[in-house]
């Protein structure tokens, strides 16, 4: 007999990775809740998106953040709750946490808090990545532990070059890659598994961990053209960092953080406090670099 289906309420569904959640939820066959701030927008594009949701079979709730007791609501309905809203509102999933706490049902009430990018708890990336995003996500793993809810966190990893391509550093650090879809399916598979619980899930697709040199060679050989390497020493990229403006610098301090430590590559998954998604999961199809390389051509 398959096992029963977790309720799934999505929590910033209509961004740019929630609607790939959302989207992964409801292929997966888990009854799936999207908490929107207007279930009719006037904008053409959401208004598809939600009607996208709704023939896919998902339940649309009215509601945000500041709407305690539509949080507590919405939470009610769910057995697994998935954040993934922006950057400026990691701080604000506090109120998220309060709700679920009060709700009381969360499957034992699964979160998964939007931390998708660097491991907040082992990342040393420079400023403005400090404190914008790593401070803000370990303050909100703090909180959800001191409400004693169960969690799992996510580290993961457009347009091609023309004629010129920025490498930071020496372009030998891998780096991973992962496509947005491949993150939600693994997302929402790890939403009801007990060995998930508790821990970061390390988004790692074995044939997608390339350095920058490799992507361009790959493009390279692709295409038939030879790129100009512009290389930026770790220095400069320091130095530059501080001078810059949002969000020039904050694209170079996750490009340091990723392109010369390495922090994705290099972080080795602690058995203690975390799982490989790969390991846990080796029959998804996930959509290799070459194949994403592919749709550009």
């Amino acid at each position: 007999m398959a096992a029963e289906k977790s309720r799934i309420l999505v929590v910033g569904g209509t961004g740019y990775l929630g609607r790939h959640v959302v989207a992964a939820s409801a292929r997966l066959g888990h009854p799936t809740l999207a908490l929107v701030r207007d279930t009719a927008p006037s904008d053409a594009a959401k208004a598809a998106l939600l009607k996208s949701f709704q023939d896919a079979g998902v339940t649309l709730l009215k509601g945000d953040l500041d709407d305690h007791a539509g949080l507590v609501s919405a939470v009610k309905l769910a057995d697994v709750v998935i954040s993934t809203v922006g950057i400026m509102q990691i701080p604000d999933q506090t109120k998220l946490a309060a709700a679920i706490k009060e709700a009381g049902n969360v499957k034992t009430q699964r979160f998964f808090p939007s931390e998708f990018g660097l491991d907040a708890d082992r990342s040393d990336a420079v400023e403005p990545t400090r404190s914008l995003i790593n401070a803000s996500k370990a303050a909100i793993r703090r909180a959800v532990e001191a409400a004693g809810v169960p969690t799992i966190g996510q580290v993961l990893s457009q347009s091609p070059p023309v004629d010129k391509a920025l490498v930071l550093g020496d372009g030998d650090t891998g780096v991973v890659f992962v496509d947005e879809a491949d993150i939600a399916a693994y997302t929402v598979l790890a939403a009801s598994d007990p060995r998930a619980e508790n821990r970061t899930l390390h988004i790692r697709p074995p044939a997608n961990t390339l350095s920058h040199n490799e992507l361009l060679a790959m493009w390279e050989g692709k295409t038939g053209r030879a790129f100009e390497r512009v290389h930026v020493a770790e220095d400069a990229v320091l130095k530059e960092n501080p001078e810059a403006s949002f969000p020039l610098n904050f694209i170079l301090s996750i490009g340091h953080a990723t392109h010369i430590q390495g922090e994705q590559s290099k972080l080795e998954v602690d058995p203690s406090s975390g799982v490989d998604a790969s390991e846990l999961y080796p029959d998804v199809k996930y959509t290799t670099v070459d194949d994403y390389r592919n749709r550009l051509l």
